[in-house]
Parts: C-alpha cells; sequence; structure tokens
C-alpha cells in the first residue's frame, strides 16, 4: 500500500512565504504533509503553490499538474491575490473554484479548503482603503464556505480567531504567517483531518525551531523583498482601489455604505447561484 499522496495548491501563502528554509521556503503544507501519515510512513508531498497566483492560475495550470499526480489530499487555498487586481470578478473567482474542487471531488479526493484575512486590515490600510479590499475578501470567503460544504471540503475557518492579532504569529510584511503561523495552520489542519481519520501521523509542533528574525532584519526585509512583493501584486489594483476608496467616503458622507455591503452580497449570491446544477456534484 502506497503512502498517502499530498499535493498543495495556492499562492504564496501555501508556497510558504514567511517560513524560510534554506534559499527557500517550507510552509505549512510542508508542516501539515509530516503528520499526515503514521511513522515510517511519510506521506508524499508535491507543492505547486506559486507567488501571486490567482484562481485562473490554479485552475488553468496548477490543477492539471495535481491530477496527473492522483492525490488523496489536494489542498486548495487562494484568493486573496484576486482581490488585490483590478480584473477582480466573483462570479468568475466562484466558477473557477467550482470547477477546481468539481475536479478534485470526481476522483474522491480529501479537499482542503480555508478562508482567508483581509490584506487591508493586515497591513493597517486606512478604513477607505481597507474596506473596500475587505468586502473583496469577504466576497471570496463566502464563495469558499459555500463550495466547500457543497463538495464536502475540510474548511479551515482562518479569517477569524486570535491568531490574526498575535503579532508573533506573523512575518515582517504582515500579510505572511511567519513559521509560528504556518506551525498554527498546520496544527489546525492536522485536527480536522485526524477527526476525519485522514491524519494518522503525529501532530505538526505548534513551536518554532528557529529564532524569530530580529527586527533589523525583518525591517531589511520589507524594505526590499518585502515591499517589492506588494508592488508587484497592486500596482494595478491602485488607481481603481483609489477610486473604490472615494465611493466609500462619498456613501460614508450620506449614510449610505450599506448599500455597498449589500451590493456586495448580491453579486456573491448571484455568482453562487449562476452555479447549475449540472456543475454541482452530488453528495452522500
Amino acid at each position: 500500500m502506497r503512502p498517502v499522496r499530498f499535493v498543495a495548491l495556492g499562492d504564496s501563502l501555501t508556497e510558504g512565504v514567511g517560513d524560510p528554509l534554506g534559499d527557500g521556503w517550507r510552509g505549512w503544507a510542508a508542516l501539515l504533509a509530516e503528520g499526515l501519515g503514521p511513522a515510517g510512513a511519510p506521506a508524499e508531498f508535491r507543492n505547486l503553490a506559486v507567488s501571486g497566483a490567482q484562481t485562473r492560475d490554479v485552475l488553468e495550470r496548477q490543477t492539471p499538474d495535481a491530477l496527473d499526480l492522483e492525490p488523496d489530499v489536494v489542498s486548495v487555498v487562494v484568493g486573496v491575490n484576486d482581490t488585490l487586481r483590478c480584473t477582480f470578478d466573483i462570479p468568475s473567482v466562484a466558477s473557477r473554484l467550482d470547477a477546481v474542487y468539481a475536479r478534485f471531488a470526481e476522483r474522491g479526493t480529501t479537499l482542503l479548503t480555508a478562508c482567508l484575512p483581509d490584506p487591508g486590515a493586515m497591513l493597517g490600510l486606512p478604513g477607505s482603503l481597507a474596506r473596500p479590499l475587505a468586502r473583496r475578501q469577504r466576497a471570496v470567503n463566502t464563495v469558499v464556505h459555500a463550495l466547500s460544504e457543497r463538495y464536502g471540503a475540510v474548511h479551515l475557518h482562518a479569517a477569524e480567531g486570535a491568531w490574526l492579532t498575535d503579532r508573533a504569529m506573523w512575518s515582517a510584511d504582515r500579510l505572511h504567517p511567519g513559521e509560528r503561523g504556518h506551525r498554527q495552520l498546520a496544527v489546525r489542519f492536522h485536527a480536522l483531518l485526524a477527526a476525519e481519520g485522514v491524519a494518522t501521523g503525529a501532530v505538526p509542533s505548534a513551536e518554532p525551531e528557529l529564532p524569530p528574525p530580529t527586527r533589523s532584519a525583518s525591517l531589511l526585509w520589507l524594505a526590499t523583498a518585502g515591499t517589492g512583493w506588494v508592488a508587484r501584486r497592486c500596482t494595478d489594483l491602485l488607481p481603481q482601489l483609489l477610486t473604490l476608496a472615494a465611493d466609500e467616503m462619498r456613501h460614508r458622507a450620506r449614510g449610505t455604505s450599506a448599500r455597498l455591503d449589500l451590493r456586495a452580497s448580491h453579486a456573491v449570491a448571484q455568482a453562487l447561484a449562476a452555479l447549475t446544477p449540472a456543475d454541482q456534484p452530488e453528495t452522500a
């Protein structure tokens, strides 16, 4: 009997950014893989996640490669980069995620998903800039919640909890977990999988192996690589975000901010309703 085969899909979070190992990254998925199989039979693990990936990348590039690997467990954690683009469109996000989830569900693969915190809050942006991003991330999370339930996914509520405000969990850029945060994700996913009888190995350690980076090292990283990371992903969004912020301020001045929330909720409802029954698998 072959070992459990685990394939991870997604963006920089799953790639492991924030949890350095040698010249690369490790991350929560690699930590989780260590505890999927019993001692002496470690899981076979492949990480296909790529920094900057959006739902389109996961659907068109990562999913075909993952299907070829015939995984027993697959994680699909993506969506934040979609919210940071001027091309953000929640019906398209919903359609792509539905297609990805369906392909693995058809094969009986255990699917891992997660809802994520909004980047505006994590970056500490001013309210008028943060609220539009928060609205977008809530929309993505609502879609992920609904589709996770539809396809019977093992879903982690990572958009809430004390870990979000614990500075020790996060790297210098405030968008990616540090080693302790990645370990927290691995521990929480392991608990969910153990409850399903999928994870049979040891629980990943919650305690970091390496000391946290010094403040000067964190600031240096943020001023060089970290700033570049944010700039590359937000350049095309900035003009639109300023427009969204201006719209936000106008509605607040008029006392009609609730309309923006209602508009976003309506868009999510329409996006989910547009997924035809033929696209939806039967669940036990």
